[in-house]
């Protein structure tokens, strides 16, 4: 082991293995946000490959580190492979070298806490990615011993070349505007502006959106193409997200996406009239037209596409909206299948469509051709897929009571009463940012005791379904009383929603 030949080869396979993948994980993320190798697999899978790549170049940087401290050639002391601008051997380069070791742990761990933070520091942290590989290749260039070597130079060059490309391609990407769904030259029936330009991306933000097109697409169920006013590409989103609108009649609504993923051009709605207080889809059937404007809230996700092997969808009336988006984001190699049910076929939005385009792997069980209901329990015991649902309660609490907790996927468009017996005890809220506390009584919720105390807290539906008050925990037990996700995927990314939700312990501390 003390041979310096040996760490002499560790050091410089180790040193380029790292440049290589880095670089990987860098164009794989330039890939993830152009969406250009859209069909390949499925999301999920896509950002694991991304975190690995991400995670074994910072492997190889800590061996290539390592080896430069055990080789008796160089035995270069620890902190001048700490510390920049320190080390004896050509300070510059190497300096450069430790600062991208530091931007690449940097991106790795605010990868594995992305949940927790804000998105746009998430999204700063990660932009820091060029810069390392630019430090990376001027460090490889003047501080490696390789550097006149043919081989290593061909190898700089592929890099380098595919990293500058790999930019170009994502500055046209970002730049080009949406071709398949233009927005029709039609007369603004308002002059407000976009409101989300100050901080795109963000999943609070509001769009100011018009409806590009508009037509039904069953019984009592309309489909709403809405496309920015702006006439820039939609914020990259995936299968199972809903936005929320803001209708003029004073509310807001929440739908889920059902078009596809990798079309930036729109985003697709199909509204359900529901009688007789649907106030919102009152308003979008009947009163909302083509040109008109609504602010789009989103999209925001709770019902994420995971990678899985093999898909069994199932779906009740207008809960294949995002069923829909799911099969649309899946490569054509992936195994799927689709149960749809409803009430009559005439109400079945996209049923035809989907038994025209897939043919087996869609069933369609309309309650007005057969009078045998649908055995969901045998249905996913015949599998051992994930199962992914949204419909009706009824249909979601049999899922659930069939599904293994680890293959279990459902989205509710009506929250689950769990308050019901549980005790209801008075909590102090502390809010880490403002250093506000408030003592919120057993009678009130926290969110409007919160608002009461003036801390804002965005919220829509109020049920503990949508999401959009989702709240992270510091400290504290919350009690997850909503309807959202899962409440281990809650606690694992430390949030919960204070509309309905509560706290087991006295106090709570939030990220307010």
């Amino acid at each position: 082991m003390n041979d310096p030949h040996l760490w002499w080869y560790v050091t410089r396979a180790s040193a380029v293995l790292a440049w290589v993948i880095m670089t990987a994980a860098v164009l794989w993320g330039i890939v993830l946000s152009t969406r250009v190798f859209r069909g390949a697999d499925n999301p999920a899978w896509l950002q694991d490959l991304h975190r690995y790549l991400g995670g074994t170049a910072l492997v190889l940087t800590l061996i290539h580190m390592v080896s430069l401290v055990l080789d008796p050639w160089l035995a270069m002391p620890i902190d001048q492979l700490l510390i920049p601008l320190i080390a004896e051997y050509r300070p510059l380069p190497v300096a450069l070298g430790i600062v991208a070791f530091y931007v690449l742990a940097a991106v790795q761990v605010t990868s594995l806490v992305k949940n927790r933070l804000p998105r746009r520091l998430w999204k700063a942290v990660h932009y820091l990615s060029y810069v390392a590989v630019l430090a990376v290749a001027v460090h490889g260039a003047f501080a490696g011993t390789d550097a006149g070597a043919a081989w290593y130079q061909a190898v700089a060059t592929v890099v380098v070349t595919a990293t500058v490309l790999a930019l170009i391609v994502r500055i046209i990407m970002a730049r080009r505007r949406p071709t398949s769904a233009p927005v029709p030259a039609v007369a603004p029936t308002g002059t407000v502006p976009s409101l989300s330009e100050a901080n795109p991306g963000d999943p609070l933000a509001v769009t100011r959106m018009r409806i590009v097109g508009k037509h039904p697409v069953a019984d009592g169920i309309v489909r709403l193409r809405l496309a920015r006013v702006d006439g820039r590409p939609i914020e990259p989103w995936y299968a199972g997200a809903h936005i929320t609108l803001r209708l003029p009649v004073g509310i807001e609504r929440q739908y889920s996406l059902c078009s596809d993923p990798a079309d930036r051009g729109h985003i697709d709605i199909a509204v359900l009239r529901a009688e007789p207080t649907g106030l919102g889809s009152t308003y979008l059937h009947d009163v909302a037209g083509l040109g008109d404007e609504l602010d789009v809230i989103g999209p925001r996700n709770h019902f994420p596409l995971e990678a899985a092997h093999e898909y069994l969808f199932i779906a009740g009336g207008i809960g294949i909206t995002p069923i829909r988006a799911m099969i649309e984001a899946l490569p054509p190699s992936r195994s799927w299948r689709l149960v749809y049910l409803g009430r009559t076929r005439s109400e079945m939005a996209f049923a035809r469509e989907l038994e025209q385009r897939y043919g087996d792997r869609v069933r369609v069980i309309a309650g007005d051709e057969r009078a045998q209901r649908l055995d969901v329990a045998a249905e996913i015991g015949a599998t051992d897929a994930d199962v992914y649902a949204c419909g009706s309660s009824g249909l979601l609490d049999d899922v659930v009571a069939a599904t293994p907790v680890e293959r279990c996927h459902v989205e509710r468009f009506v929250a689950i009463d769990r308050a019901a017996g549980t005790e209801r005890a008075p909590v102090t809220v502390i809010t880490r940012r403002t250093g506000v506390r408030v003592d919120v009584p057993a009678e009130q919720s926290i969110l409007t005791a919160l608002q009461h105390a003036g801390v804002p807290v965005a919220t829509s539906c109020g049920t503990g379904v949508c999401g959009t008050c989702e709240t992270r925990v510091l400290a504290g037990t919350p009690q997850h009383l909503d309807s959202v996700m899962a409440d281990a995927d809650k606690d694992e990314i430390g949030v919960f929603y204070p509309c309905v939700s509560r706290a087991t312990s006295p106090e709570l501390v939030l990220d307010l």
